[in-house]
Formats: C-alpha cells, sequence, structure tokens
C-alpha cells in the first residue's frame, strides 16, 4: 500500500516513495508487536491463533509461547520483563523466570473485560485498558460481560489496581508523552483519541478529544513527540502540537499495531491483518526500557 500525505510536514516522517515490504504473512490477526532493545527481537501476538511470535532477521518469524490466553497488547517494564494483555482469560500477565504472574484480573469482585492494550511509566506504574473486544469471537471467547463499562487502569508497584476512567465505548491503545505528563487513550468505536493529564499520584485530569481518527488502534509517540495510531490502510500520523493530521504509512488491511526498532529505532514494524511487515521512516522510535 503506498503511502498517503495529507500535510507537508509528513514528508519529515517518512519519504513517501519508502513503501512497507512484508517479512511474513498468512497469520489470522496480529497485534500487539514490542521490539527488545537487548537482544534485537520483535515479539508479537497473533490473537485467533492464540500465539506470540518472535521475530530476528537471522531466524525469521518463530513461534514463542502457544497458548497465550488470546494475548493482544504487549509491552515491556524497566527490568525487561514482558507484560501482556490476554483476552480469552482477561487478564494482566507478566513474566517472571519462565512463568507467568497474574497482575490484574478483576475489578471489585468482578472480572475485568478483556485487557487490551498496556504501558508502563518510567516509575514502575502500569496502565491498560479493558474494553469488551475479548468477549466475542473471533478474537476472544464469547461470554457475558461482568462489568458494565469499559475503562482505563493503573497498577501500582505495590500490586494495587485503580480504574482510572470509564467514560469510553471501546478504549483500544494508549501511550504517555515524551515527558510522561499526559496519556493518550484511543476510543475505537468513536473514532477519536483523547489527551489525559497524569497527576503526581497517578490519577488521569482532563481528557478532552486531541484527535479524530477513523479506527484508532494502537498508539505511540516518536522520538520527537508525534502521535501515531494503527488504523485501516496503515498507521496513521498526528502532529505533536496541535494532532494535526500528517498522513498514513500505507499497509494493506488493517494495521492494528506497529513499533520501531533496529539500532537506530528507525525501522517500524507493523502488524497488520495477517501480515508482518517493515519500513523505514525518517524520526526515529523509542526504546521501552
Amino acid at each position: 500500500m503506498p503511502n498517503v500525505t495529507h500535510d507537508p510536514r509528513f514528508a519529515e516522517i517518512i519519504d513517501v516513495a519508502e513503501e512497507a515490504t512484508p517479512i511474513a504473512k498468512d497469520f489470522e490477526f496480529i497485534e500487539g508487536p514490542i521490539w527488545h532493545p537487548r537482544e534485537g527481537h520483535v515479539t508479537f501476538s497473533d490473537i485467533p491463533a492464540n500465539r506470540l511470535y518472535r521475530y530476528t532477521p537471522a531466524a525469521g518469524v518463530t513461534v514463542y509461547r502457544e497458548p497465550t490466553g488470546m494475548a493482544n497488547g504487549n509491552t515491556y517494564d524497566r527490568q525487561g520483563r514482558m507484560l501482556s494483555c490476554e483476552h480469552a482469560t482477561s487478564r494482566v500477565t507478566r513474566e517472571e523466570g519462565g512463568e507467568l504472574r497474574v497482575l490484574a484480573a478483576g475489578y471489585e469482585g468482578r472480572q475485568l473485560n478483556s485487557p487490551n492494550d498496556i504501558v508502563v511509566a518510567k516509575d514502575g506504574r502500569i496502565f491498560f485498558t479493558d474494553p469488551t473486544y475479548g468477549r466475542r469471537e473471533p478474537h476472544g471467547v464469547a461470554r457475558p460481560q461482568a462489568l458494565d463499562f469499559q475503562g482505563v487502569y493503573r497498577i501500582d508497584t505495590n500490586g494495587a489496581l485503580t480504574l482510572l476512567a470509564k467514560d469510553f465505548a471501546q478504549p483500544n491503545g494508549l501511550c504517555r508523552d515524551l515527558e510522561e505528563k499526559h496519556l493518550y487513550v484511543a476510543d475505537t468505536e468513536r473514532r477519536h483519541i483523547r489527551r489525559f493529564r497524569i497527576e503526581a499520584d497517578g490519577s488521569l485530569a482532563g481528557g478532552e478529544v486531541f484527535c479524530e481518527s477513523p479506527a484508532p488502534d494502537g498508539l505511540k509517540v516518536d522520538s520527537l513527540g508525534n502521535l501515531y495510531t494503527g488504523g485501516p490502510r496503515g498507521v496513521h500520523v498526528y502532529h505533536r502540537d496541535d494532532g494535526a493530521f500528517l498522513g498514513v504509512i500505507g499497509a494493506p488491511g488493517f494495521c492494528a499495531n506497529f513499533c520501531w526498532g533496529g539500532e537506530d529505532y528507525r525501522t517500524m514494524f507493523l502488524t497488520s491483518s495477517r501480515q508482518f511487515l517493515q519500513v523505514r521512516v525518517k524520526v526515529a522510535g523509542m526504546a521501552l526500557f
């Protein structure tokens, strides 16, 4: 798919002639790619297949873990431990010494909906979204919803779980800004991305719409603070200052998520429906730890 320029500043992000190329195809629906800054690999989820895959240029794509609880979003904490949001089990888990530790599974005695995407702040606090996508097929297990809302949560370093906001239709991707003063949250059904202020105690304030987007999914910021979201036909890019729509880094199908990697963090890896792709960009991404 070709790139689409909407604003001349998009040329600062990517060469408009630089198209994404496939690394591997024929997955079911892939999500949650994360680059390991020390070991140099990308791990990503295939939700319906109930697998985590790992890619290195030397070994290609191999199965990393199966089953996964139909994992969706993944991240690393500051110790390099992988965290995952599991659709089928409604859990947030963390790898520890070859085992999985459950960090969150319920709120006030009721099972979470289906944790979707996750980020870890520099101070170790964890933020995740909890829509209902994992309570329907094919990206989850069909079952009734225990909670009567779809929220965003924080897990403190002592393990305490706090509901931060619940005025969403379907909260999906989320990310922090460069200074970790704000949290962006995609509401896919409402077709916009909101920006919350992160207070000193970890609570959220504000929540105004930062930009409109056709179906925002995974969110990340680059090393300049520009905001990127997965969506139809590629990764949609918005300017850091005012949310102006810059353009689309093209990909086939629905590009649910992406990450940056490589030695210079200027290789973008895309999980786009059934294909795993890569493309070179001009602005580097940020390391997870």
